[in-house]
């Protein structure tokens, strides 16, 4: 169980490093398709790590799994309005 934590402290540590760069080239540059390039990957970093194991108390597996993959998926739709606005 451990070795799972380390994992995920890992994911979340390159995933919101991912999302620091994204806001921090917006800062710089005021470019919008980076906001939505910080936001996009914040919502798939939330939904792919978090998330599960808020919801663990209160649905079954099978929902959570549901839940998380439409997380993701609005994720990559922002992340796709990012790429098509740039």
């Amino acid at each position: 169980m451990e070795l799972h934590y380390i994992v995920l402290a890992v994911h979340l540590a390159v995933g919101f490093f991912l999302v620091f760069l994204a806001a921090k080239a917006f800062r710089k540059t005021r470019f919008q398709p980076m906001a939505l390039l910080a936001i996009g990957f914040t919502i798939i970093v939330l939904g792919d790590t978090i998330l599960g194991d808020v919801l663990k108390p209160f649905a079954t597996p099978e929902v959570i799994d549901i839940i998380e993959e439409i997380i993701e998926i609005g994720g990559f739709v922002v992340l796709i309005l990012a790429v098509k606005r740039s």
